[in-house]
């Protein structure tokens, strides 16, 4: 039943997405998530590895935190596939200004070369499809970002999403780890339970 019911959300959260984004004008676009709010900043530690995600079509841009967070001496990760049945890792990303040292990878999204140096994110901002007030999130369906949060309890995940987003429940199962906070264009939800890192 949650199988289906993660499915249909999957399929109308997508479209509601792209309509979103499809309906702002691009100088309002090049405005949004430029930098971290401040109460999220305040839980980066000094010289913490920051993971982003390079968004394909309709997802939060992170260039904008990339590029904060690199020119405040952050090294900065982006997931990295082998090929489709490989598990994600993370490897360096040194270029958030230009991608000169990405490639496509097996999904069709950017990510490291195979020659980037592997690097374990202490920060990870996720992509998502929905999420809940309280943190719950909703993933694209290959649970890569779940696994790899299992297997990394300590890391601080935050998601960046659009207003359209939010959804007041999801079905929430075991192995979904809900996300320290939660960035919008109009709202921070979050950070929960945390208290600053500096």
């Amino acid at each position: 039943m949650k199988l289906e019911a993660k499915r249909n959300l999957r399929k109308n959260l997508r479209k509601a997405r792209l309509d979103h984004v499809a309906s702002l004008p691009d100088s309002v676009r090049g405005l949004l998530f430029r930098r971290p709010p401040a109460p999220i900043e305040a839980l980066v530690p000094t010289g913490s590895v920051i993971g982003l995600y390079h968004p394909t079509i309709g997802e939060a841009p992170t260039g904008g935190y990339a590029r904060f967070f690199a020119e405040a001496g952050h090294p900065l990760a982006l997931p990295r596939f082998a090929d489709q049945d490989a598990v994600m890792e993370f490897a360096q990303w040194s270029d958030p200004w230009g991608d000169a040292d990405l490639e496509v990878g097996p999904y069709g999204a950017l990510q490291p070369s195979g020659d980037a140096v592997v690097l374990e994110p202490d920060v990870l901002i996720v992509p998502l499809l929905g999420f809940t007030a309280s943190g719950a999130r909703l993933g694209q369906g290959g649970g890569h970002y779940d696994r790899w949060l299992a297997e990394h309890p300590d890391t601080l995940a935050i998601g960046l999403a659009w207003d359209v987003q939010e959804l007041p429940a999801l079905p929430v199962e075991a192995h979904d780890r809900p996300l320290a906070a939660v960035v919008t264009p109009q709202r921070m939800f979050g950070p929960f339970g945390l208290v600053g890192a500096r």
